[in-house]
């Protein structure tokens, strides 16, 4: 009796003890998932990586690793730490100087047009891609990739990385560019569907497993799947309390279903998990004060976007930050609330951003700031850029400008000089096709609402 006791006792402990590695191994919390993989690691699973830095390796599966968790490891330096280090142990490492790039294009909103850097970086990572005859296919196509990006041809970009993913589905990085940039083009069947193509290729083992659940919950919600997003962002969740992408999927949900008050009570308790999420804890917030201005407390709403929204725009200065704050402080003042002087802190967040124009998206939000702050001469300075970038440029968003984004950026205009008759004039015709200038269906509600 006693040894068949102790046999199942030390089952319970090795089978204890399995989860807890298994956990400790593939979990995809911010200070639990260190077993960055060696360039033999990537070549058994069918990623290899033209180089021979273990440490370039590891960098590069810890800056995947963060920009897929929305968080920056500070045991690295966080982010730029990482790229750092990476490109520190190979100096030549193509998709190193993939990553590093394709991170530039989304977070600070640069432009190749206008930043000679940037240019140049890509024309580095192009030169050392031509250099390296043992450079693997699809290492090559995600230079091809970067480069369209870069030249503003978004859709190509994604057909590129879609074509990366039919033969490497665990290619986490083309699936994040992917997913992202169809975010930005407001593509919600390809926001669901990119990761639904390769979802069943993934094992529950394989590293950052729940993140490609997490995205997957979110593009069931875009595309009105509420319970089905709900229940995938909650498995997610259960394998990573700080995911704060699959937080963000159910503020959503809770935000499209009119649960405010479940929202507000989930975002309470739980903010020491998604707030490790640096990079997205300022949106989240925006959802968190959405629900107080959908609820009437104004107050409230004005308080998160003091302490917390406005705060983390102006620490961080990533255009994700700077759009919300835009796009919040513009809510309240839609709905009645005296926002003082606060347009002039917004505005200089985005005053260097008037010549941008890498998403329709964007430029909305920023010309918003110029309204908002009474800057009439940086209103005609804006218009007068984007007339010429749709005369002159070619791209993707070039072509979503001058076929939406013109005639809304005239609507809000309008609407600023009180002539509400124009605004309906300009916003009829294009009403149907708002959702092409990208965010989400939150967001989506707030440009067609205004």
């Amino acid at each position: 009796m006693s040894i068949c006791h102790i046999t199942i006792w030390h089952i319970i402990i090795i089978m204890s003890i399995i989860y807890l590695v298994n956990r400790n191994y593939h979990s995809e919390t911010a200070n639990m998932y260190s077993n960055w993989r060696s360039p033999q690691d990537w070549r058994s699973q069918g990623l290899d990586l033209n180089t021979t830095s273990t440490d370039a390796s590891k960098m590069f599966d810890a800056i995947v690793t963060q920009y897929t968790g929305w968080y920056d490891d500070e045991n690295l330096g966080g982010m730029t730490g990482t790229l750092n280090k990476m490109l520190v142990a190979d100096p030549d490492f193509v998709m190193g100087h993939v990553v590093r790039n394709g991170l530039e294009l989304l977070g600070t909103g640069s432009n190749i047009r206008l930043c000679s850097r940037l240019q140049d970086d890509v024309s580095r990572m192009v030169k050392l891609s031509s250099m390296q005859p043992s450079l693997t296919q699809r290492e090559q196509k995600h230079v091809a990739a970067l480069v369209a990006w870069s030249n503003g041809e978004m859709e190509q970009a994604s057909n590129v990385w879609e074509d990366i993913l039919v033969d490497h589905p665990n290619d986490v990085l083309a699936l994040k560019f992917a997913y992202d940039n169809y975010f930005y083009l407001g593509n919600s069947n390809q926001i669901r569907d990119c990761v639904a193509r390769v979802l069943p290729m993934w094992k529950p083992t394989m590293p950052l497993y729940g993140y490609i659940v997490s995205m997957h919950s979110f593009g069931l919600e875009e595309t009105n799947l509420y319970s089905e997003a709900e229940n995938a962002a909650r498995t997610a969740l259960s394998i990573n309390p700080k995911d704060g992408w699959a937080t963000h999927t159910l503020c959503h949900v809770m935000e499209m279903m009119g649960r405010q008050h479940e929202g507000i009570y989930m975002l309470e308790k739980t903010g020491q998990y998604w707030q490790t999420c640096g990079m997205l804890a300022c949106h989240n917030f925006w959802h968190w004060a959405l629900y107080y201005i959908e609820l009437g407390d104004y107050e409230t709403a004005l308080s998160l976007f003091d302490e917390e929204v406005t705060k983390r725009a102006i620490s961080s200065g990533a255009m994700l930050d700077i759009v919300d704050i835009c796009s919040l402080l513009y809510r309240l003042q839609l709905e009645g609330v005296s926002v003082e002087d606060r347009w002039e802190k917004v505005y200089d967040v985005c005053k260097s951003h008037l010549h941008d124009h890498i998403l329709t998206f964007n430029d909305m939000h920023i010309l918003i700031s110029c309204l908002g702050a009474g800057q009439k001469q940086a209103v005609k300075e804006m218009m007068d850029s984007i007339e010429v970038f749709v005369r002159e440029s070619k791209g993707t968003n070039r072509d979503i400008t001058a076929e939406v984004g013109s005639q809304l950026f005239q609507a809000f205009i309008a609407y600023n000089d009180e002539d509400y008759s124009k605004v309906v004039d300009l916003i009829n015709p294009v009403r149907s096709k708002i959702i092409k200038i990208g965010g989400s269906h939150a967001q989506a509600y707030n440009k067609s609402d205004s």
